[in-house]
Parts: structure tokens; C-alpha cells; sequence
């Protein structure tokens, strides 16, 4: 027993041995927590992902990919090996929403350009790349209500197919206090976009993102640090809606995922 314990003490010491993990299974539209050594470098999809002092790293999985996952381990000795999981597939609904203005569904020409001015924008704030670390601390609610969308469903607009849903939408009255999920810093506060009407977007660190729209209030600046449950707007019926809710959505470097998951149980 000594013996073999010291001889897994010389291999940590050397670094070469590859350590790092992967948590729990893989799944579309998931985040995936795993651990790395401190002599280790992880990489996904050609980017350094940020590692935590306890060794915690994240990445998203998005809503469609398929086949594995592989994650590239850089060792102190620049020996490269890699992780591999099996991407498991999920069953998604279709909704559909008739009765919208079809300037919504079909917006004219000069519309269409301030939506590819409002998407631009809202990219930069999904690009965010801090070593922080809040998303390990969790995510709680941020307003309770009952839930009338859900991440993944197909949405079918006055009959025409769209995107897919990629959040979490929460019925709310309008003029709710809308808390912070987690703690970080706010990378986009506009009070009226097209789509999303008033919208906050709070980068948690690593990459992590959360998302709140349709405010009819926001009460927050772009660069204002928040801390988990902190209210930073009220809720509403702005943008594309088709009445008064929460729409939440969760990302990694605007990669959009799922935050059921991620949220307590509901009583």
C-alpha cells in the first residue's frame, strides 16, 4: 500500500498522467462540469477553457449536436490526450402560437436591419471571457410563477416554422421583481429590443451566461457587478410576446442551453 502510494505521489508530482474528468453524462443542450490538475490545460472546440483554483471547468452542448464529445488535455509536458462521451439525444416539443401581429412574424426590410444590429449587439455581450467562477455557486429562480415554455420546443408562428425555443419561459404578472440567478456582471441592459424587449444579460464567469427578457423595467447598467437574488428588473410584455412573462435563458459564449436543469426543484 505504501509503495503503491508513493509511486502515485512521483506521478502527480511529474504531472505527465492526464487526471481530468468529466461529470456525469452529456447531454443536448446541457452544460458539462468536469476537473482538471493543476498542471492541466483543457481545451474545447479551440478554445482554453477557463479553470477554476478547485479545478471546476464548464462547456455547453448544444441544443442539436450529436455523436461525442471531445475534450483535448494538455499536460505540463505538452502531451495531448483526450476525453470522450457519448452525446445522449433528447426528445423536444412543438408549440404553436397563432394571433401574433404578422409585422412580428414577417418584419419589413428596415426592421430586419435593426434586428441584425440588435443581434450584433447582443453577440458581443455573449462573448464575454472572464475567469470567474460565480456559476459554481448555482443558479435559483429568478421569479417563480407557472412555466409556459420550455427550452427546445419547436415553435410554429401564425403556421410558419421558426427556431426553436431556446429558454425557459416563466408566467408572470407583469411588474414582478425579477432577481438575479447568480452572481456576476451585467454585459447587456437594453430597455427595448425588438424580439426580447427590455433585456439584461449576466455573464457568470467561464463563459457562462443568463439571460432575462420581455422587461418592462430594467434596473441595472452593462458593467454593474450583481450578487445572486439581487433584483435587477421588472417583468413584462415587451418585444415579441403574446402577453406578460419571464423568458430566461441560459448560455455558454452564447451558446444557448437549458437552465431547468440547473434551478431548485419546485415546491
Amino acid at each position: 500500500m505504501v509503495i503503491r502510494l508513493l509511486a502515485a505521489l512521483a506521478l502527480v508530482a511529474a504531472g505527465g498522467a492526464r487526471a481530468a474528468t468529466i461529470d456525469g453524462e452529456v447531454r443536448q443542450g446541457r452544460l458539462v462540469f468536469g476537473h482538471a490538475e493543476r498542471w492541466e490545460e483543457i481545451r474545447y472546440d479551440g478554445r482554453v477553457l477557463h479553470v477554476a483554483p478547485d479545478g471546476g471547468f464548464v462547456l455547453g452542448i448544444g441544443r442539436d449536436a450529436a455523436g461525442e464529445l471531445a475534450i483535448e488535455v494538455r499536460d505540463d509536458k505538452d502531451k495531448v490526450t483526450t476525453l470522450r462521451r457519448p452525446i445522449l439525444t433528447q426528445d423536444w416539443d412543438i408549440q404553436r402560437i397563432d394571433g401574433l401581429p404578422d409585422k412580428k412574424v414577417n418584419p419589413d426590410p428596415e426592421t430586419q436591419e435593426r434586428i441584425k444590429w440588435e443581434r450584433s449587439r447582443i453577440q458581443a455581450a455573449r462573448q464575454a471571457d472572464r475567469a470567474a467562477f460565480d456559476w459554481q455557486a448555482g443558479f435559483r429562480w429568478p421569479a417563480t410563477g407557472r412555466i409556459s415554455g420550455i427550452y427546445g420546443s419547436q415553435r410554429i408562428l401564425n403556421g410558419q416554422p421558426r427556431q426553436p425555443h431556446l429558454g425557459l419561459d416563466v408566467a408572470v404578472p407583469t411588474g414582478t421583481p425579477i432577481k438575479a440567478a447568480a452572481a456576476g456582471r451585467v454585459t447587456l441592459a437594453a430597455g427595448d429590443l425588438y424580439f426580447t424587449g427590455g433585456t439584461v444579460i449576466i455573464d457568470h464567469g467561464a463563459g457562462v451566461q443568463t439571460l432575462y427578457a420581455h422587461l418592462s423595467r430594467v434596473d441595472v447598467s452593462e458593467g454593474q457587478a450583481v450578487t445572486a437574488g439581487q433584483t435587477i428588473a421588472l417583468s413584462g410584455a415587451t418585444g415579441r410576446v403574446t402577453g406578460p412573462h419571464l423568458h430566461f435563458g441560459l448560455a455558454w459564449y452564447g451558446l444557448q442551453l437549458d437552465p431547468a436543469p440547473y434551478l431548485p426543484k419546485a415546491d
